[in-house]
Order: C-alpha cells, then structure tokens, then sequence
C-alpha cells in the first residue's frame, strides 16, 4: 500500500494563492509609469466594486471643493460682499431665480457666490491646520519613539492632557484671544487652524510614536545601527519611511474636522465678519430665523456645501486606508475564493 505525502501546514488554505497574488500586484505597480504610482491614482487602479466608487464619489466632491476654491473668482456671480450690481440692490430673501441661482440672503447677499467663495476659506483653514498638525504631530512621535526615556513619558504625558480640552471650546477660546471674537478673514483662518493644529496634533504624535516603537527593535534598525549608520539617518529613512502608512486616515479626519470647526465658530458668531471673506457657519446662523418663515434656501444650499465638503474628504481617506491596509485585502480575498468554490 502506497502512502501519499501529508500537505504541508498552511497548504490549500489560500495562503499561497494571497502571497503570489500580492507579489503580482507589488511587481505590476513597480513596473508601472510614475504618474500611475501616484497615491490616489494608484489607489483608483487597485480599488473594484463598491470600494471603487466610494472612491471615486470622494475624489469627486474632493475635486470640486479644491476648483471652486480656487476658482472661485471665475465661478462667483458676484462678490462674496456684494449687495447690489449696475447700481441696483439684489433685494432680501429674493427666492432661487435666473438673476439668483440660489437666491439672496437676509442681508441681500447672493447665496450662490457666498457658497463659492467659502470654499476658498474652508480650503485655507483646511491645509494651514492640517499642515502643521502633521509636522508637529510627526516630528514629535518619531523624536519621542526613538528616544524614550523621560523625554518619551513627558511627551505622552502631554498629549494625554491635551485630549481633555473640546476641540470647539478650544477654537473659541483662540478666536477671543486672536481676534476678540470677531475677526477679519486671516484672524478667523488662524483661529480655527491654530486650535485644530493644538487637538489634532496628539492623534499624529500617538500613531507615529506606537509606530516606531516597534520598528526601531525590527532586525533592519538594528543592523543599521551595528554599521554605524547616524540616528538622524535611521530616523528618516528607516523609521519615518516605514511608520507613516496609517496617516491617511488621519490626515483627511482631520481636514473634515477643520471644515465643521470652522463653521461652528461661524455659527456661534465666533467666525469671520461677512464683509471680510465668505463662511459657511455664518451663513447657517443668519438662516436660522429664515427657516420658521419657510425661506428655506438660505440655510439649505450651506450646509449642503458643509456636507459634501466633510463626505468627500472622509471618502478618500477611508477608502486609501482600506486599500493600504493588506489585512483588509487578504480578507477580502479569502471571501471571494469562498464564494467561488461554493
């Protein structure tokens, strides 16, 4: 009687079907043409189904928030302050009509130019905090990471008390202290992105420092330190190269979240003045009255533009840290060599 062979552990299981399939894909995207290696281009030709068109719904509001911004000028009827043109007054809560796309407001401004051009102010505040919450936030986790010791538990210890002030109560107390509470368009920008930056800049610190902690015992590190290789080196190179896949994710919440923090000040009345630079939040709050005498196009058409903006950020950023992440890639695998035996 003939014995067979035992398969190996692991075998059949799909193991090496992910593992060849996985090498395929890292072979085929290193072949390709820099500007198909490109993040969100990459990520489009990698994603299928409903991931792709989460994707794609997200790069699409994404596009349209950052043309409209800058754009603005061209796209606006009229100026973000204007009250009247060719010497005549628009009028006050005049409804959606050819002379009006989107209507006037109490004040006669024209709704449709004041949706355009707060985009260029969301976008503003937008990339000032996201900007330097990522450099702080990055440079001090991998400083902290690596070095340890009582610099390390300092530096946690901080950014553990930091998470106890609101991130709303925080922009109020920086729009006061920036601007008195009422500001002109840079004073309004800088407050909100100065206390986004302050919050936001524990949850860069947390991921990048947890990050290279466990990369700097990897073998790589250690060998590179044995051949003398400097600390600032072996920081750059090896570590912040390695540590900074989750950011994505973070790096777009946190754009969301500058986006609904600067419309909560203007809501609350903390924002920037109308006559300065077009906002969102201000808007909101003057169409609240509005809204129980059924003029609902003055509160309807900003806060839409809140919500797309916020959604089509969250999209991109989800759907990268889906498609960046191998553990949700082999899972899903696995599903549909599931579903295909069955």
């Amino acid at each position: 009687m003939t014995l067979s062979n035992p398969d190996p552990v692991g075998a059949g299981d799909g193991g090496e079907v992910d593992l060849a399939a996985e090498s395929a894909a890292v072979a085929a995207t290193a072949r390709a043409p820099w500007y198909l290696r490109l993040p969100v281009i990459s990520h489009l030709r990698r994603s299928v189904g409903l991931q792709r068109g989460m994707l794609v719904a997200g790069v699409v509001l994404t596009a349209i928030l950052l043309l409209c911004a800058l754009f603005a000028p061209l796209l606006a009827p009229y100026g973000f302050a204007d009250t009247g043109a060719d010497g005549e007054a628009f009028g006050t809560h005049r409804p959606p009509a050819a002379a009006h796309l989107l209507g006037t407001t109490v004040t006669g401004f024209d709704v449709l130019s004041r949706v355009i051009w707060g985009t260029r102010t969301a976008v503003a505040v937008m990339a000032c905090a996201v900007a330097a919450s990522l450099f702080l936030g990055v440079a001090l986790g991998l400083v902290s990471g690596y070095v340890g010791g009582w610099l390390d538990r300092v530096l946690v210890m901080l950014a553990d008390a930091i998470y106890a002030f609101p991130s709303l109560l925080l922009a109020i107390v920086m729009s006061i202290v920036i601007s008195g509470g009422q500001s002109h368009a840079w004073g309004g920008i800088l407050a909100a992105a100065i206390s986004i930056t302050v919050v936001s800049v524990p949850q860069y610190f947390r991921v990048i420092r947890a990050e290279v902690v466990r990369l700097k015992a990897e073998p790589f590190v250690e060998a590179a330190k044995v051949v003398g290789t400097g600390h600032r080196r072996i920081m750059v190179t090896h570590l912040l190269r390695n540590a900074t896949r989750t950011l994505p994710l973070i790096f777009t919440l946190n754009a969301s979240e500058s986006i609904l923090t600067l419309a909560a000040l203007g809501f609350l009345g903390f924002g920037i003045e109308p006559t300065s630079a077009s906002e969102w939040g201000y808007d909101l709050n003057r169409a609240m009255s509005d809204a129980t005498s059924g003029i609902w196009w003055t509160g309807l058409f900003p806060g839409l533009a809140i919500a797309l903006a916020v959604l089509g950020v969250t999209l991109v950023g989800e759907s990268i840290n889906d498609l960046d992440d191998p553990r949700l890639r082999t899972r899903k695998r696995r599903r549909r060599q599931k579903e295909a035996k069955a």
